[in-house]
């Protein structure tokens, strides 16, 4: 069977009301779907993208030789098999691969946002998604499966829209940002507005695509820390030193600082700056508790049949984070819902390239 991989684009002219009190209107939604929808409409499994991702979450474009980021996940046979799921990727509203985010014109002027950008939340990107799902005229799902970022909007699903998926499976993820996360998005935000070529927000985003942003650049780095642990570190590059490098050279490189300076480099010119200012923020100031007295309040709307995945060595969203959520469960005698805790080294990353340590607990609950 093929993947069936095609993109689309929505337009809405009736307001988005934001969490902030703030309307956003009109927006675009940019979004993928793969596999083939049934005719009870009962086949649906959404999947949310983490933060520098993007709709394309799976095959290949005629164009490019890089596959989706979740590529060995989705499709024929893979843990979210399209030979029996439909499955629909969005780009989340703030970010910069076809819906609405900062550098999209303002309407009704063709300049780009820019500041004007309202903040939004991840309780807003769920919502700009509900509605796009009413629009397909989609109103239940079989599941809502996603990593770090998206993560936490399979959980907001899971409590602002309890009766829209059977399942929900958040991997990655955590109930609210931490001080550790929001230190690390800290460092990105004040490298990205210290740099000169950024321009206070007033940059030409061409010149960017061209050039890169090295302050964007630095901040992607202390990311990719983050990202990793120090166990896949020492596995994936030791004390290796750049072969052409003089070891007494000051700027002689290990393979690790290479790897950094290609990953962090390499982002500015595919990623725009304002969006990630605008999306770290919506993960900084991300709270299931907010709107609700306590965290076990907000759970007793859960109704979904809910997975609970974490890992080992994730440094971002520490393991217990997750396992937080579901001692809330348990202290709501919430049932209906499992906690799987992935034995892996790799990191926070281990989402997207451990798969075979979780692709089967995935396919069973999806199919279970």
């Amino acid at each position: 069977m093929s993947l069936n991989l095609q993109t689309h684009s929505e337009h809405f002219t009736n307001p988005l009301y934001l969490e902030s009190g703030r309307i956003l209107e009109p927006y675009d939604i940019s979004y993928e779907t793969y596999g083939t929808l049934n005719e009870e409409k009962s086949n649906v499994v959404v999947v949310c993208h983490a933060l520098t991702g993007s709709h394309h979450a799976a095959g290949t474009y005629e164009d490019e030789n890089k596959p989706g980021w979740w590529n060995g996940f989705i499709g024929p046979k893979k843990a979210i098999d399209t030979d029996k799921y439909f499955v629909i990727c969005s780009n989340v509203i703030g970010s910069c691969f076809g819906s609405t985010g900062p550098m999209s014109p303002q309407h009704p002027h063709h300049e780009p946002y820019r500041y004007k950008f309202p903040v939004v939340s991840i309780k807003d990107m769920v919502k700009a998604q509900r509605i796009l799902f009413d629009r397909l005229d989609i109103h239940r799902v079989h599941a809502i499966v996603g990593a770090s970022m998206g993560g936490m909007q399979a959980l907001q699903f899971a409590i602002h829209y309890p009766n829209f998926a059977n399942k929900i499976i958040s991997m990655a993820a955590t109930h609210a940002t931490q001080p550790w996360a929001i230190a690390f998005n800290k460092v990105a935000q004040e490298s990205i507005l210290n740099d000169p070529d950024f321009k206070q927000g007033y940059y030409d985003p061409e010149l960017i695509k061209e050039q890169g942003l090295s302050g964007m650049a630095v901040g992607r780095m202390a990311g990719h820390i983050s990202f990793l642990s120090h166990e896949s570190m020492r596995e994936k590059f030791a004390r290796d030193y750049k072969l052409t490098d003089g070891l007494y050279e000051l700027f002689g490189k290990f393979q690790v600082e290479s790897y950094l300076e290609y990953n962090g480099y390499n982002f500015t010119k595919w990623f725009d700056p304002l969006s990630y200012l605008y999306i770290t923020k919506a993960i900084n100031i991300y709270d299931l508790a907010r709107g609700f007295d306590s965290l076990a309040e907000a759970l007793k709307r859960v109704t979904a049949e809910l997975h609970l995945i974490s890992f080992k060595n994730d440094l971002l969203f520490k393991n217990f984070e997750m396992k937080e959520i579901a001692q809330e469960l348990d202290k709501i005698k919430y049932t209906n819902y499992n906690y799987f805790d992935v034995d892996s080294d790799y990191g926070h990353d281990a989402f997207l390239v451990e798969l075979d340590k979780f692709e089967d607990y995935v396919k069973d609950a999806l199919n279970g």
